[in-house]
């Protein structure tokens, strides 16, 4: 017997699976808004210099503040004495002498009226500071990666459960120590360790949901896993709607990681892991669990540590006791898998990532165009599953990738939200290949590495300021 005969014997897709990966999918709603949440909390209301007097109005005193070219208020220079000649409508502009401009010496007076406080209203992070902006959303796709690269190794050593339980207890406390972060350097170690949080989580998360659902139905559980994290993208958008206060918004996508860290301990391990690393004591012991709680408990006492060792000393015999980034890129066959899996990941995630964190400079409503960016991933994960099932999965990749490769070409004459549409196709079949291909033990090492890949990209891509105008097109973050 295979170990799919076993997962069958002791009841297949029973309660135990609807119900565990039911409390497996529930995270995943806030890795949307984690991942996205700088797009609120680091917005950029509009801006102009702090005016001696103290003033807040923004279209007030021009006297004291330049236009630019736009004829906006100027927002990181002003004048350095009042020019009354320019209040006067018949009056001239200092019949052509140069008027000499500061910087901001005072401070910034912002718009409130969406933002109530951003990280850049309250550290100041525009005119020449407006690179840390970036800086923190880089710090925190950093974090990801070190997660990945981290705690994905240890998952595979230590088991699936201790990591997924450690992973929730970081994200709810270094969560919650950022939304009361004093200083703008403690904010980005704080979100540095979220992201390598969400990391390890989201591994934990993608493994034992593959590693207990029957191969028939891991499909369909991925998809709704895709869904849920589509279903954040619009809660998101509501939430920071209604709490506009960025504290209390990093606060309420974080708290909720408490109860997720208290129902963790309900998790069960996964029993194949157990049963590769030698621990076939344990792994009978959770398979009579869940053969418990699927109805099926006679079935569950026929399976003993010497039924199970010897119907699966085939598969025992051919595996090793543990796995390494080297074992990926070993052979010709899985180093060409690997390959081409890092690739897709890379790709998909630099124009993705690149897209979504820059939802303030599609020239609408943020929190619309948030709930539309949610909203066109729907049907692109419905295209995905029936694709994937009727098509395959290589080709609804390849096809997805050169089509939205052009969309990309072609953004400066297409809806900017089509390319993300088309990249939600391409993304949730990536996860469902590196599942497929990879054995138990290796399955979080490859993870990892293919987290590595769609990290990378948006933690590394530069400042859209100061590229050449042919560049709007390209996906690169605000």
């Amino acid at each position: 017997m295979t170990f799919a005969e076993f997962l069958q014997q002791v009841g297949g897709m029973g309660r135990f699976q609807v119900i565990h990966t039911a409390l497996l999918t529930v995270p995943i709603v806030l890795m949307a808004s984690h991942n996205l949440l700088q797009n609120f909390t680091a917005a950029v209301p509009s801006h102009r210099c702090q005016l001696w007097a103290g003033g807040s109005d923004l279209n007030a005193s021009l006297d004291l503040v330049p236009l630019d070219r736009n004829g906006q208020p100027e927002k990181c220079r002003r004048y350095v004495a009042a020019q009354r000649h320019l209040l006067d409508p018949n009056g001239t502009e200092g019949n052509g002498t140069r008027v000499d401009t500061e910087a901001c010496v005072d401070g910034w007076t912002y718009d409130r009226s969406v933002y109530a406080a951003t990280i850049v209203t309250e550290w100041d992070l525009v005119c020449d500071l407006r690179s840390l902006r970036q800086m923190a959303q880089s710090i925190y796709m950093a974090g990801v990666l070190v997660g990945a690269l981290v705690l994905g190794g240890l998952s595979d050593r230590f088991g699936r459960k201790p990591l997924l339980v450690w992973s929730f207890l970081q994200m709810a406390v270094m969560g919650t120590c950022t939304a009361f972060a004093p200083n703008f350097i403690c904010y980005c170690v704080f979100r540095f360790l979220s992201g390598m949080a969400l990391s390890g989580f989201g591994l934990g998360i993608a493994c034992l949901v593959v590693e207990w659902i029957p191969t028939q139905y891991r499909t369909i559980a991925i998809a709704i896993t895709g869904f849920v994290y589509t279903l954040g993208q619009i809660l998101l958008a509501g939430v920071a709607y209604g709490i506009s206060d960025w504290r209390w918004l990093q606060f309420a996508v974080s708290a909720p990681f408490f109860l997720f860290l208290c129902y963790s301990w309900w998790f069960t391990e996964s029993a194949r892991w157990l049963l590769l690393t030698s621990k076939a004591e344990r792994a009978v012991g959770v398979l009579r669990h869940v053969a418990r709680v699927n109805g099926k408990q006679e079935e569950g006492e026929k399976i003993t540590v010497e039924i199970l060792k010897s119907n699966m000393e085939k598969e025992l015999s051919t595996v090793k006791s543990s796995y390494t980034i080297s074992d990926l890129v070993r052979t010709p066959v899985v180093r060409r898998i690997f390959c081409c899996l890092s690739v897709v990941w890379f790709s998909a995630s630099f124009s993705y990532y690149g897209l979504a964190m820059d939802l303030q400079n599609f020239g609408v409503s943020i929190y619309l165009i948030q709930v539309i960016f949610g909203a066109v991933d729907f049907p692109a994960k419905v295209v995905a599953t029936i694709s994937m099932s009727y098509i395959g999965r290589r080709v609804t990749v390849s096809a997805c990738l050169i089509l939205a490769g052009l969309v990309i070409i072609a953004n400066i004459f297409v809806s900017r939200a089509l390319g993300p549409w088309i990249f939600s196709v391409a993304i949730p079949q990536t996860y469902r290949q590196c599942a497929r291909h990879w054995p138990s033990l290796a399955r979080a090492a490859s993870q990892l590495l293919s987290t590595a890949c769609s990290c990378s990209p948006p933690s590394s891509t530069p400042p859209r300021s100061g590229r050449p105008g042919w560049a709007s097109a390209a996906p690169w973050p605000e």
